[in-house]
């Protein structure tokens, strides 16, 4: 068990009594889990949370000197988590919540944004946990690079995908597009106001339903296939990532122009509606429409080694895309 748990990326072990030396818990940081009243480095405080009196003793325990406070909540489950977050991060003290259930795990580093600092789970959960742990923590770096405009091109009509998303994006956030499997475009999402049309601070104009969106664990969904409550990645000029909801998709159909770019010696395409508010970012994180680009100008790109997708994951197998 504890070779499994350490496949899967867990470096802690907690238990209710005190550890015996093992070599196989070498690598592994033990703690001892007591109730609030007991203290000292190498314990956390184990509080059951049923009403509000248990809620004040977690936060009495956080200051009696443990690594962490566990907090394992036996009926609501968020608005006591979302409460206690708020507390321990006003105060700089750490609380875990003890979780069991796929779906509890996710919501644990979710809530209040941030979420919990740590979870504690269950031996018997170890195999959901496994599929959970590649997408918790901080958010993910990507590198955005800048790529030089060799041609823009208008292709005529087609079908272009409009992401609502359920979050509410920035300047210089967007969503990367491409059409080709390693070279994505970062599509800026419809923050910029204008005099003409009212911002949708929710929605990135994504381009072509055949296109790409970069997505969670470096995977990538054909846009014609995403559908509400999928998850996309959003990406900022720095690389910074955050993975938001979708809330609604929209297909519709729009004059659409073609976007080509060279980088490091790979090239890579982009359709896109043929209009003012669509846009591109320029190196300096400044967004550009499309409608205004020009050859020989640079725009923010991410590229990967690898040229083949299959069911959205790097392959590496012969591909030629055109």
């Amino acid at each position: 068990m504890l070779e499994e748990a350490r496949g899967a990326g867990i470096k802690k072990v907690i238990s209710r009594k005190p550890y015996p030396k093992t070599a196989a818990l070498d690598g592994f940081v033990t703690i001892v889990a007591s109730d609030a009243q007991g203290a000292g480095r190498g314990t956390a405080a184990w509080v059951t949370v049923t009403g509000a009196r248990e809620m004040q003793k977690a936060l009495e325990a956080s200051t009696q000197g443990h690594d962490f406070v566990v907090v394992e909540c036996q009926n609501w489950m968020i608005i006591p988590l979302e409460n206690l977050i708020a507390d321990f991060r006003r105060s700089g003290k750490k609380i875990y919540a003890y979780m069991k259930e796929k779906s509890e795990m996710q919501l644990a580093f979710s809530i209040l944004e941030k979420g919990v600092d740590g979870m504690v789970i269950p031996a018997a959960s170890l195999d959901v946990a496994r599929e959970v742990i590649p997408s918790l923590g901080g958010a993910a770096q990507l590198v955005i690079k800048s790529a030089k405009v060799t041609k823009v091109l208008d292709v005529g009509n087609g079908e272009r995908v409009c992401i609502d998303t359920a979050s509410q994006l920035e300047v210089g956030e967007g969503l990367l597009i491409g059409s080709r499997a390693n070279f994505f475009f970062l599509v800026h999402s419809e923050t910029i106001p204008s005099e003409y049309i009212p911002t949708r601070e929710f929605r990135v104009n994504a381009g072509a339903i055949h296109s790409y969106v970069l997505g969670e664990d470096g995977k990538t969904r054909y846009l014609s296939e995403l559908k509400a409550s999928d998850k996309v990645r959003t990406v900022r000029n720095d690389g910074d990532s955050r993975q938001v909801v979708v809330g609604r998709v929209k297909i519709e159909r729009r004059p659409l122009m073609m976007i080509e770019a060279v980088v490091d010696g790979e090239s890579g395409t982009v359709m896109l509606q043929k209009a003012e508010t669509i846009r591109l970012m320029r190196p300096d994180g400044t967004p550009v429409s499309v409608t205004e680009l020009k050859e020989g100008e640079e725009v923010l790109v991410h590229t990967s080694k690898s040229r083949a997708r299959h069911f959205g994951g790097e392959v590496d197998e012969f591909i030629l895309e055109r």
